[in-house]
């Protein structure tokens, strides 16, 4: 049987107040639309259509999943009028689950007991009762049994009091859905065509419309505004602060830690305050990660410490730490930077598109560019590596064994061979044979009985 899923994405959302379509905004670093197409893929859709209209354009180019095909609503007339215009990209039979591009914490395990509570034949709605059910459409029943959804603005002050609300997905036999949406009238306050309005169709048809429930409240919560925006990214970085625990990750203050992406992590993890974590992270066995830390796309081998303030950004290429080594305070690691076992990245030192061997150091205010580096090498303080032309970038081979003075500057391209050593405040622009000791920089002078210039008054 056909599964197609149908995702709302059309509204503009006015309190946003944002020149951004409401379902590009970002929740946990992906837009609020993606986190449902990442659901509706997981669900195994056979056609997944959304329904876009305002910024349609820039909806449509930003997001991607499998199956996915995009209508347009044009003007806004209502969720019913939205229904409407998927109709014809659905299949002749089979399920249609609806669910809305603005709730993005809807789970599978909730998508799928809706599935299964319409079989194919009934009209499932997913439901929940809150506190405080203002703005939502209200489930009417009789008895135990669904009747009608009213729309909050529609309601009778008696309907108002009610606190099961309709969640705005649903799950209809697609024959059945085609036929009700074919029906619809805009009869109401708003002008609207109402998706709600086929649930009393379904009841004079004698379709038996069933409710199922989601786990949490969190998952059927939309967002409106940057208010519901903030509060729906903590509940969620707390439900994976939770989860990360209950796995035996050691978090300082799970209400200070952020993963915009995916996150893996070993045993005897321990993370502080105000890390975030972007893309895809996968942290080894007892890593120690320090305050204020931000990590994308990066992998990070056993037994590593990265002290405070460091930034580790692995973009498109991806950064690598081996195991045992050391970064920081305050280093930065960029695209392609790979570190071998126990290499020691110190404070204000850059690494960027660089291998690092085994037990190499750089410990202070250094920047090592398009570099190939050997083993126990040390980098000092001050030191550069000159990579770029003004229109090409060059690389700098150090052996194994060598010793770089502070504040020297390696010209590319430049080969320094193994165990050479570079004296401090050296210019280097031509190779260094190995074990030689290079030296380039102007002769010292002293001046005697020299003054200092004295300001004119």
């Amino acid at each position: 049987m056909a599964l197609d899923i149908v995702i709302m994405a059309a509204g503009k959302g006015t309190r946003m107040k944002s020149s951004l379509p409401k379902v590009l905004h970002k929740l946990a670093g992906r837009s609020l639309l993606q986190h449902v197409l990442d659901t509706a893929v997981g669900l195994g859709a056979d056609r997944i259509v959304t329904i876009t209209g305002h910024g349609a354009e820039q909806v449509e180019a930003a997001v991607q999943a499998a199956h996915l095909q995009f209508v347009r609503q044009m003007p806004q007339l209502g969720t019913g009028h939205a229904a409407q215009q998927a109709v014809p990209a659905l299949h002749a039979e089979g399920t249609t689950l609806i669910l809305n591009g603005d709730v993005p914490l809807i789970t599978a395990h909730t998508a799928r007991a809706l599935i299964e509570a319409c079989g194919g034949k009934k009209l499932a709605l997913l439901t929940i009762e809150l506190a405080d059910p203002t703005g939502y459409g209200r489930i009417v029943r009789q008895g135990d049994a669904v009747r009608a959804i009213v729309e909050h603005k529609d309601a009778t002050p008696e309907q108002r009091q009610i606190c099961e609300i309709y969640t705005g997905m649903m799950a209809v036999p697609t024959v059945a859905l085609k036929r009700w949406l074919s029906q619809l009238k805009n009869d109401n306050v708003q002008g609207e065509y109402y998706l709600t309005d086929i649930v009393a169709m379904a009841v004079a048809d004698g379709t038996p419309v069933v409710a199922a429930q989601p786990k949490g409240e969190a998952e059927v919560l939309g967002v409106n505004s940057p208010l519901q925006l903030a509060d729906l990214e903590r509940r969620h970085q707390h439900a994976l602060a939770e989860r990360f625990m209950e796995d035996g990750v050691r978090l300082a203050d799970p209400a200070r830690f952020d993963v915009r992406g995916e996150l893996r992590c070993g045993i005897d993890v321990e993370i502080d305050i105000n890390c975030i974590f972007e893309g895809q992270v996968h942290l080894g066995h007892g890593v120690r990660i320090g305050a204020s830390c931000v990590i994308r796309n990066a992998q990070i081998a056993d037994n590593v410490v990265i002290h405070p303030f460091t930034h580790i950004d692995g973009d498109t290429q991806g950064v690598k730490v081996g195991a045992g080594s050391m970064i920081g305070p305050f280093a930065r690691l960029r695209p392609g930077a790979e570190l071998a076992e126990e290499v020691h990245i110190g404070n204000f030192v850059e690494v960027k598109n660089s291998t690092l061997a085994k037990g190499a150091k750089a410990n202070h205010l250094a920047y090592l560019g398009d570099a190939t580096v050997g083993e126990r090498v040390n980098y000092g303080a001050g030191s550069i590596t000159a990579n770029y032309d003004g229109a090409n970038k060059h690389r700098t081979v150090i052996g194994n064994d060598v010793h770089v003075g502070s504040n020297s500057v390696l010209i590319a391209p430049v080969t320094l061979g193994d165990g050479a050593t570079i004296g401090g405040g050296s210019t280097i622009s031509k190779n260094v044979a190995a074990g030689d000791l290079a030296v380039a920089r102007g002769k010292q002078m002293a001046i005697s009985g020299w003054a200092r210039p004295v300001k004119k008054r």
